[in-house]
């Protein structure tokens, strides 16, 4: 299994299909599991893509429309049933509250887990307990209040063996010249740039139900992974735009112009029997990697710059 993958759960949009489960997705990241817009029929989807609610380490609903969380119930009572050891962290826009509160004490059940709740207020960066990444989030257009998420691991440097070697450089000293940036060296300095290269981290975006606006932009801006919602077509642009979505062009648009490195189309409306024009669309706007996600879809990130 790849160490940092997305786990497709569901691709429907407002009503699945007997092909699209509700939405759902997984992005695997090392030891973090964080699941997105848990629509109905995740729990189910999650066995079948043989993740655990122990796996889980973060739920980010973006907003409450059903398609979107009302598989949070479920959710919530398996990890509670399994007991799940660890903290979980739940993000939400905060004008949903009782929605939050109503799906989590949808049914009795006995509690054993509460989540660490981080009710979103507007954009800006999110507390990320124990996380090795940063989390932020932007408003989208939507006829309720929804939220993006963008998750952006930090530059690091990586030190180059051969030339340690070169310098006579080892143990301690080693991590001295890590912690200090620089350290006296047989009668001179021996600065940390000179032994290693910063790699860029790597970053993930994740936009659902939005109409165009600076937000998706902001969230896409250069990162590995864009996942976002091509629910309509352009022959439906004005119905689009009426319920809030974004057509597959306008999402290919958006990669495009942010330098998303690949993008993953998702959030599909029942109205179309085939995905054929979705990808023709978005092709023409985007010329990098292009996924069409599939329900149990499993897709790797891409390689490090």
């Amino acid at each position: 299994m790849s160490q940092r993958e997305l786990v497709v759960l569901g691709t429907a949009s407002q009503v699945p299909t007997a092909r699209r489960n509700h939405n759902g997705y997984v992005l695997r990241w090392g030891r973090e599991a964080v699941l997105f817009d848990p629509g109905e029929g995740t729990q189910r989807q999650m066995i079948h893509a043989g993740i655990s609610v122990t796996d889980l380490t973060r739920i980010a609903i973006t907003h409450f429309h059903g398609d979107h969380s009302l598989g949070l119930a479920g959710v919530m009572q398996r990890i509670n049933l399994d007991r799940v050891p660890h903290p979980i962290d739940a993000y939400y826009p905060a004008s949903g509250q009782r929605f939050f509160d109503n799906l989590r004490d949808a049914t009795a059940y006995h509690r054993t887990v509460e989540p660490r709740s981080h009710p979103i207020t507007g954009p800006g960066e999110l507390p990320a307990p124990d996380a090795p990444f940063r989390i932020a989030t932007a408003r989208l257009d939507h006829p309720v209040e929804a939220f993006g998420y963008r998750i952006t691991e930090p530059d690091y440097r990586t030190i180059h063996p051969e030339r340690l070697a070169e310098l006579g450089l080892q143990g301690p000293l080693v991590g001295r010249l890590q912690h200090e940036g620089e350290i006296p060296w047989r009668g001179g300095t021996v600065t940390l740039e000179e032994v290693s290269t910063v790699r860029r981290g790597q970053s993930f975006a994740f936009v659902m139900d939005t109409r165009l606006c600076p937000a998706a932009y902001e969230l896409a801006a250069g990162v590995d992974m864009l996942v976002i919602e091509a629910t309509f077509l352009d022959a439906d642009a004005e119905l689009a735009a009426e319920h809030g979505h974004l057509t597959a062009s306008q999402a290919g648009r958006i990669a495009a112009a942010a330098g998303a490195r690949t993008l993953v189309l998702t959030h599909f409306s029942q109205r179309y029997r085939t995905l054929d024009a979705h990808s023709a669309e978005a092709r023409r706007e985007f010329g990098g990697d292009m996924v069409l996600a599939s329900d149990l879809d499993r897709i790797p990130f891409p390689s490090r710059r």
